[in-house]
């Protein structure tokens, strides 16, 4: 799986929208830009090709985007573009009116129907996610998605949450896979917008049963997320919640190899891994974040943790902050030498990436930080 970092700012202001307009013809397809920061135009996008399907985040101050008639005769790629916006506010113009989008918000394209989009977004973050999806890919009647181009579909609940947090975990953590996950990835994308989209006309009966059943997987870990820290979180009610019995529930998890159960406790481990390693709550007692997370027994919670992640938690704990100062004084000592990047001594990166395999490392940050590797395209 290839992972592509690019920046503007790698040339002279006054070229920076140009190089934008030549890179986004190639990466996406081919619009009409203009924007109110032409002349200094800063913008960076990260672009995770999964195949025949791409996700992209973007980022840029503001842009007006136009497709025209003429662009389409010229060149189309038959695929359908998918927008979620992180923040700020937009209008999408076509045949059939004017739309207004905010962030939280869904929009469907159609690369063989003009449009026109004026987008704004608010300083130092991402501007949106996009997937651009061959049309043929989605398991549903072309005339099913015509009827929603251009219809804002809220990323705040539902099935539009659960694939908008998937859009943003994707482009976030797509250094953590391997050319390997792509197909996987590709097809749980398709099959949680296809089912968004069949969800939202009520028309679910023209999926196919097993792009059904992956989304339905998908509905079930995102409630699993969301329901960590409640104590009353079991199989029971997971399948209630979903309308299901639990030997249904079971049978969906054994499809993936692996028990509920299990699948359980690895997010509440994750969960108390990442607490004891943020900065906020060093103050706070390891037996509290545990308890938090549904590991209401310290002894056994210590076993549980070892046997995860190959030491105790305070030993996990103490690691991760001893690297962290020696970080800060590698920055602060390069700085003083005149260099700003930082690097972390032999040795001392973060346990969790000493005990898993996540794959050659192609990029840094996440979607809403200020981090990025730059790579010309």
């Amino acid at each position: 799986m290839r992972v592509t970092e690019f920046s503007t700012e790698v040339v002279p202001a006054p070229e920076r929208f140009a190089l934008w307009e030549d890179t986004t013809a190639r990466s996406h397809m081919r619009n009409r830009l203009h924007s109110k920061e032409q002349d200094d135009f800063r913008a960076r996008m990260r672009v995770v090709d999964l195949g025949e399907l791409q996700v992209s985040a973007l980022a840029y101050p503001h842009l007006g985007v136009v497709r025209t008639a003429k662009m389409i005769r010229q060149s189309d790629p038959e695929v359908y573009q998918i927008n979620y916006f992180l923040n700020g506010e937009a209008t999408l113009s076509t045949a059939g009116g004017d739309t207004a989008l905010q962030g939280g918000d869904l929009v469907v394209m159609d690369s063989s129907r003009p449009y026109r989009g004026d987008v704004h977004r608010h300083p130092g973050s991402w501007s949106h996610v996009t997937v651009q999806c061959p049309r043929r890919l989605l398991p549903l009647p072309e005339k099913t998605v015509q009827s929603l181009l251009a219809v804002p579909i809220s990323g705040r609940y539902g099935m539009g949450r659960v694939l908008a947090r998937w859009l943003t975990d994707l482009t976030a953590h797509a250094a953590e896979h391997t050319p390997a996950d792509s197909p996987t990835l590709a097809s749980v994308t398709v099959d949680l917008l296809a089912s968004l989209l069949a969800r939202h006309l009520e028309a679910e009966a023209a999926m196919d049963p097993q792009a059904r059943r992956r989304a339905l997987q998908l509905r079930i870990r995102d409630f699993i997320q969301q329901h960590l820290a409640d104590p009353r979180l079991s199989p029971e009610t997971v399948a209630a919640a979903h309308g299901i019995s639990t030997r249904q529930l079971y049978a969906l998890f054994r499809d993936q190899g692996v028990s509920i159960a299990a699948w359980i406790r690895e997010r509440r481990l994750e969960r108390c891994r990442r607490d004891l390693t943020d900065s906020s709550k060093l103050s706070r007692p390891i037996q509290a974040i545990a308890a938090r997370w549904g590991f209401p027994d310290p002894a056994h919670f210590s076993r549980t943790f070892r046997a995860a992640y190959g030491m105790s938690p305070r030993d996990y704990r103490h690691s991760v902050v001893s690297r962290d100062r020696v970080q800060r004084w590698s920055t602060t000592a390069q700085g003083q030498s005149g260099t700003t990047t930082a690097t972390s001594p032999e040795g001392l990166a973060p346990p969790d990436m000493r005990i898993r395999d996540q794959g050659p490392t192609v990029l840094f940050g996440d979607v809403g930080d200020g981090r990025h590797s730059v790579l010309c395209p």
